[in-house]
């Protein structure tokens, strides 16, 4: 078994899966906000799935008994440690250090975008695909990349995140360039995120509304709705051009809660090419088939992949 941990701002949630995926066993409860209670959680969450502590890792080599561990923010693991603003009590701590002792097994930790896209890469939407880009579209913007079945995390520790990238081709129609929690103005990520897309339609229209009931409304045949979603698929394109043209990944795989928007892989595969080098781009982009659970499952194959080149 391999036993893979989403650690999330507000919950944790773990499963065990076995060699081919399967799940066995699952477990969810809210994360604590200080850093001795979080690697107690960890701690009681492993021995909810492995209660006799027989090692859910049994029989995958020298990670015997280990446990993978997904969390929203810079997983340094060169440095043993992570920079999250979800979790900013784990900031300047050795926290792979610390969370191996508690838990009393080895441990793997990874960016979420990057078990995300693990996750579809290894037998999600994007199986098979040699080269593999993720894309999170939520209350952020993030990515991830895994080329042969294996991670790429760069030499910071940073590949895959486009989301702090200025938004290509800028026009009037995409709005006042908004700040940025990295500290920019008009990075991508302002605009593609829920609060972007509300941002986005109050520009055109003049109304305030989540990103639910534009979809709502755009399904309904609003056509102001049904515009903004429009555009919104627009400046995805255009984010997505230069990825294209730098890493062409077979597949482009989608998730987060903005990946339910109505019609928006093939509005975003029509546009796209107008924007890449290639006319007529063979690149795939398709939606997570794990949705929110690929981060768990991601970090379950953290002990299954090949291991990534150390930064």
């Amino acid at each position: 078994m391999r036993l893979g941990i989403d650690l999330g701002g507000s919950k944790i949630a773990a499963v065990a899966l076995d060699a081919d995926g399967t799940e066995h066993a699952r477990h969810r409860r809210p994360t604590p906000r200080d850093y001795d209670a979080t690697l107690a959680a960890l701690a009681e969450t492993v021995a909810a799935l492995d209660p006799a502590g027989a090692g859910m890792g049994t029989g995958v080599g020298t990670g015997v008994g280990g446990v993978g561990i997904s969390l929203p923010g810079v997983v340094d693991g060169a440095a043993g440690r992570v920079r999250a603003v979800n979790l900013p009590w784990l900031d300047g701590r050795p926290f792979a250090e610390d969370v191996a002792r508690a838990l009393g097994r080895p441990v793997r930790i990874a960016n979420d975008a990057h078990c995300f896209t693990l996750s579809e890469a290894t037998d999600g939407a994007a199986v098979g695909a040699p080269v593999v880009f993720g894309v999170i579209l939520g209350t952020g913007v993030g990515g991830g990349i895994v080329v042969d079945g294996r991670i790429l995390p760069g030499a910071n520790a940073l590949a895959g995140e486009w989301g702090h990238a200025p938004l290509p081709w800028r026009t009037d129609a995409d709005g006042p360039p908004a700040a940025c929690g990295c500290g920019k103005t008009g990075c991508l990520e302002t605009m593609l995120c829920g609060a972007g897309l509300t941002r986005l339609h109050h520009h055109r229209t003049g109304e305030t509304l989540a990103p639910p009931e534009i979809a709502a409304r755009a399904t309904a045949g609003d056509p102001d709705a049904a515009g903004t979603l429009d555009h919104h698929a627009d400046a995805l394109a255009r984010a997505l051009a230069p990825v294209l043209n730098l890493l062409d990944p077979q597949v482009v795989v989608i998730g987060g809660g903005l990946s339910a928007l109505p019609g928006l892989c093939a509005a975003v595969t029509r546009r796209w090419g107008a924007w890449t080098l290639a006319a007529a781009p063979r690149n795939r982009l398709v939606v997570a088939r794990h949705g929110g659970e690929s981060g768990m499952r991601g970090a379950a194959r953290l002990w299954t992949a090949p291991p990534h080149a150390p930064a």
